[in-house]
């Protein structure tokens, strides 16, 4: 692990690079690890409840990001947090490995960042309590989406009944970035809706600057950023998510088509 982590540090030359620890289960599986038979996986034992159900698992990764990091910036992330005790229980590992390197005069990251995925709904209404504890977070839409209108998104029978361009999740959007930029706290947005361009561009209207993506998203979604006039998208975005209708994709792509903006 510790030869992994170097070589990706070492490839990105010094510009920041985000971890995430172990996160298996629901969709995210490992042929060769066995796991007992869950009746609803996506709800179930996975991501960091198994790191904190398993903590020498997740302290010999931990162990080895700082090994890695050698004196270089470090930026841990733990997923599927759902409320704020794991947080803490999670960063204290974090703490410990960095003492027990230290004591063996190993040197620390010169610069440690510990951030967490919001991907359960509980945390948006816990957001005073858990910001204070990070120095980021991500918000991840896919489970996000799934866990908020209660439809897998890997089930095709209920995949498509649900919109991420409906009021109910750009409220919940909405809520997260104005509580982040109200106590400074750097937030990014990964998954699907983000390297989509009509949905990334509803994300910078509601205020959010840093989109993670796969690499194919990169050049539609510049596209757009490039051509969006950002007031404009958040006054017609601020206006739209206030609809009672339960998708607005239409009348999104229609503002999107009358500012000029490339989706």
């Amino acid at each position: 692990q510790t030869a992994l982590y170097s070589r990706v540090l070492d490839a990105a030359g010094g510009l920041p690079v985000t971890f995430r620890t172990l996160d298996l289960g629901g969709d995210k599986v490992l042929p060769y690890l066995e796991a007992e038979r869950e009746d609803n996986p996506a709800l179930g034992w996975r991501a960091i409840r198994m790191g904190l159900d398993r903590p020498a698992l997740l302290r010999l990764q931990l162990r080895a990001l700082i090994a890695a990091a050698r004196g270089r910036p470090l930026r841990i992330m733990f997923p599927l947090v759902a409320n704020v005790d794991e947080f803490r229980a999670a960063r204290a590992l974090v703490d410990h490995e960095i003492a027990w390197a230290q004591r063996r005069g190993r040197a620390a990251p010169s610069r440690l960042e510990v951030g967490a995925m919001i991907e359960a709904p509980s945390l948006i209404w816990h957001l005073d309590a858990l910001l204070p504890m990070t120095d980021f977070v991500s918000v991840g839409t896919n489970d996000l989406m799934q866990y908020l209108f209660a439809a897998d998104r890997g089930n095709p029978r209920v995949a498509d009944r649900y919109d991420f361009l409906s009021p109910p999740a750009l409220r919940a959007l909405q809520q997260i970035q104005q509580a982040c930029a109200e106590t400074g706290t750097p937030v990014s947005v990964c998954g699907e809706m983000a390297g989509r361009p009509l949905e990334a561009f509803v994300l910078v209207a509601l205020g959010f600057e840093r989109l993670s993506m796969p690499p194919a998203g990169l050049g539609p979604v510049k596209q757009m950023v490039l051509s969006c006039d950002r007031e404009a998208a958040r006054r017609g975005v601020s206006a739209l998510i206030k609809s009672s209708a339960g998708s607005i994709r239409n009348e999104i792509e229609t503002l999107a088509r009358k500012t000029s903006v490339a989706i």
